[in-house]
């Protein structure tokens, strides 16, 4: 197992995410206990010293899972890591009650690591409002010792964690954001890692294979990267090209399978980051990728300048591109939450205004009909803008 030094301390390069932990019959709040325990102990085993889980993974199940069997370690052999759900904003006057809660469920008397979680656009102000007192009992918990590192985690857009890092870089220690090969430009992952060393922070990679999307790759583009390494994997891909960006301290995994994780840990067994030839082919599938499956949207905004009820267009067919790159998902639906009444695909009055004068000749009106048809069918939807 590869380690990577944070602070004097020797940090497992792969970690164990517990947010796709191993379920009966396909229910996400049933946690096959027998199965995880086993994963954990491999884990272990084979030199993972990082865990990761938080207070809304598996319906409120994970962090009691890993408490009741991380119990069994003695609590200097690994680090334990969880967060202030701030995705739901009714959880921030409850900042004491939910931390002192999730210490009992993990089992332990502090946290290795510990997180503002999921900053974006809905709850960027409620975590600078003074009144909630969040920042301020965190940075006392860690003062306390009861928080060994504070951090934070982000699927919001640039100038929100650039907002949220100005108000708040000097607590924080490390910063968590969604980062692989496909979303190094189609989530401006590039800009959020130069951002990252702006403020000397150290990056832990979630999603490093967009949930699955990228260990399975389409014939012709293993034909090319198999030209470059043969006999390497899509998965094993994914993980070099993180292993490439000077900034990746830690690289999180969620893991269903014993399979799934003793082939991961093969793969931390060694460092084989990119040489300029391999990114740049690699990049070159994800632009075609993203090509095939996007609405080819140059935000130009024309469209916007002639639109009568002022949708911000360019950016709703982004997030209709990346609704349907990744297949559903919650970032989409999230922003979407933030954008209020008035400003959604379903305010389009179809009045192809906009299409007069689109250089790209796309149909927008059918873009918003079809956007809005299946936000209407989107629980994830439904349930973000429960929680604005």
């Amino acid at each position: 197992m590869l380690y990577q030094n944070f602070q004097n301390v020797s940090l497992s390069a792969l970690g164990f995410g517990g947010m796709r932990l191993p379920v009966i019959d396909g229910d996400d709040a049933r946690i096959d206990g027998l199965k995880g325990a086993e994963m954990v102990d491999s884990a272990i085993r084979a030199g993972i010293n990082y865990f990761d889980t938080a207070w809304g993974y598996h319906h409120g199940k994970s962090e009691k899972f890993f408490g009741n069997v991380l119990i069994n370690y003695p609590r200097d052999s690994y680090f334990l890591a969880s967060k202030f759900p701030g995705y739901d904003t009714t959880n921030f006057p409850k900042v004491r009650e939910i931390f002192e809660e999730q210490l009992k469920k993990c089992r332990t008397k502090y946290f290795d690591f510990y997180l503002f979680h999921n900053v974006n656009e809905s709850n960027i102000d409620f975590y600078l409002d003074p009144k909630y007192g969040v920042r301020d009992y965190l940075v006392e918990q860690r003062r306390s010792g009861r928080i060994r590192h504070l951090g934070f985690s982000a699927h919001g857009e640039l100038p929100t964690i650039k907002r949220f890092l100005e108000a708040y870089g000097d607590d924080l220690e490390f910063m968590q954001i969604q980062l692989n090969w496909i979303d190094w430009t189609f989530q401006d992952a590039k800009d959020k890692v130069a951002l990252a060393r702006e403020f000397d922070l150290p990056i832990w990679v979630m999603e490093p294979l967009r949930g699955g999307k990228l260990a399975q790759l389409s014939d012709e583009a293993m034909a090319k990267l198999e030209a470059l390494r043969p006999e390497v994997s899509a998965a094993e891909w994914g993980f070099r090209f993180l292993q490439t960006i000077p900034e990746v301290k830690l690289i999180l995994s969620g893991m269903s399978t014993l399979g799934q994780l003793e082939r991961n840990c093969a793969m931390f067994s060694d460092e084989k980051p990119l040489n300029e030839e391999e990114w740049n082919a690699l990049q070159q599938i994800a632009r075609e990728m993203i090509e095939k499956e996007e609405v080819p949207c140059t935000a130009c905004h024309y469209c916007v300048e002639h639109c009568p009820k002022g949708l911000d267009i360019p950016k709703l067919i982004a997030l209709y591109n990346e609704q349907h790159f990744t297949g559903g998902g919650f970032i989409a639906p999230m922003r979407l939450s933030t954008m209020g009444e008035g400003h959604l695909p379903c305010d389009c009055i179809a009045c192809h205004s906009c299409e007069k004068v689109c250089p790209q000749n796309i149909k927008i009106s059918e873009v918003m009909k079809k956007f809005t048809d299946e936000l209407l069918q989107n629980d994830r939807f439904q349930a973000a803008k429960e929680t604005v």
